[in-house]
């Protein structure tokens, strides 16, 4: 088994937002903001080779918006970043086997749809990939809650479902399309059902974080978002699975983070969790074995 990192289209958003009840005073010596209040923030895919297959963990925010959406939700390039990212490694979105989707806010599923054109409707890539789901967050996404409404893509739920390739995995199970050296582990304190992917390989582990840990600063446990479901759910999970991490040494794979991909967690010797390790990216293939 190994991985190689894949950076998808990056955002600028809202530093208050991102920070949830955090002062600002606080959050901006972690991630300066601009002018606008906002930070910079990366969407990260991961790639895994293993068993004769290619895996992909999400696909990031994707070129799907027209300009004035991209604009609001501060899309930085106007050209579909994880394609290229593909590309600069010799392959393309037609060469990935299968597509695991922690959930399907735009920013983590907006990289299935080809870039934005005023005279087409919105079309998955992908075209020969199994695409895998919760089914709480699947469901999530066909019928949202007002509050988190505008952060789904309203026609990606029935473009899974006619794609024929969609696989919907149940709180505990492992994937058909894959073997037991992919595990899931489902959390709510972010969104209902949220997938997270735990790669093990023969002698390392990885923990794919999506929105439960965007990055290095949220590792501060009381620290969450403005955009999660349920802050106090968030960080009892937190708990759980840091003190399992610290145990295993398992490496925590961050979606959103600027800065670093990978790092490992301990305690401080004030009790608190902390990044141990980090690796800024991991642009060369990294085996777990």
């Amino acid at each position: 088994m190994r991985i190689l990192e894949l950076l998808g289209n990056s955002q600028r958003l809202d530093g208050g937002a991102m920070f949830g009840n955090a002062p600002r005073a606080l959050w901006s010596r972690w991630l300066p903001p601009d002018e606008h209040g906002r930070i910079a923030l990366k969407c990260r895919a991961l790639l895994v080779e293993h068993a004769g297959l290619r895996v992909l963990l999400e696909t990031g925010i994707g070129n799907f918006f027209a300009p004035d959406k991209r604009e609001r939700y501060g899309v930085v390039e106007p050209s579909h970043v994880l394609c290229d990212s593909l590309a600069a490694h010799g392959m393309s979105d037609a060469d990935v086997d299968v597509v695991i989707l922690s959930h399907l806010h735009f920013d983590h599923a907006g990289g299935l749809l080809a870039s934005y054109s005023p005279d087409s409707a919105p079309r998955l890539l992908f075209p020969n990939a199994r695409f895998i789901v919760g089914c709480e967050a699947f469901e999530r996404a066909k019928r949202p809650h007002l509050r988190d409404r505008a952060s789904f893509i309203p026609e990606l739920p029935a473009l899974l479902e006619a794609s024929g390739r969609l696989e919907l995995v149940p709180s505990g199970v492992t994937a058909s399309a894959l073997g037991t050296d992919f595990s899931f582990v489902t959390t709510q304190g972010h969104t209902q059902g949220m997938l997270h992917t735990w790669l093990k390989g023969a002698k390392q582990s990885v923990f794919f974080c999506a929105d439960l840990v965007p990055g290095v600063p949220w590792v501060h446990l009381p620290i969450t978002m403005g955009y999660d479901r349920c802050a106090e759910t968030l960080v009892d999970e937190k708990v759980r699975l840091f003190e399992e991490f610290e145990r295993s040494r398992t490496w925590l794979c961050f979606t959103h983070d600027p800065n670093v991909a990978l790092a490992r967690i301990g305690l401080h010797s004030k009790g608190h969790f902390e990044t141990k390790e980090t690796h800024a990216q991991v642009a060369r293939w990294y085996s777990l074995d």
